[in-house]
């Protein structure tokens, strides 16, 4: 009696065409990609095999071509960078001057009215004791 209702609830989840071809495809696609997983993991043991000794043996060439190398290739990204970041500042600082509010120019016109009015108290504490630092020195030697 249980078999019947077994075998009718086998049917109901059998899968359709597209389900069992969407399955075989990812069966093919996983077994191609184990393969080749497989093949590289043998050639890269392989070429280690074979080419340490090289390696090696040729170490003493290597590592000061592989430090000129890299001294080169970092002073050059260096210079490319700094490059970059001049032309960015210079377009910058022509968009500011040209009145076409670059972002951060609101910052630069705060700090500008800052320092222009620091300034200007700076110079007027400096006027008003100055004045005091002369009157006092008057008054230490009558004659200057």
């Amino acid at each position: 009696m249980t078999t019947p209702s077994f075998l009718r609830k086998l049917q109901e989840h059998v899968p359709n065409s597209t389900q069992l071809v969407g399955f075989l495809t990812l069966i093919i696609s996983g077994g191609i990609l184990l393969l080749l997983t497989g093949l590289t993991l043998t050639a890269i043991i392989l070429g280690l095999i074979f080419f340490t000794p090289l390696v090696l043996i040729s170490s003493p060439i290597w590592v000061p071509v592989g430090t000129v190398l890299f001294i080169a290739i970092a002073g050059f990204l260096s210079v490319c960078g700094f490059g970059v970041a001049t032309l960015a500042s210079l377009s910058w600082l022509y968009r500011y001057i040209r009145g076409l509010h670059p972002p951060g120019s609101d910052r630069v016109d705060y700090a500008r009215s800052r320092i222009a009015d620091t300034a200007s108290h700076v110079k007027d504490y400096a006027r008003e004791y100055g004045g005091y630092l002369h009157n006092k020195v008057k008054d230490a030697a009558p004659g200057a």
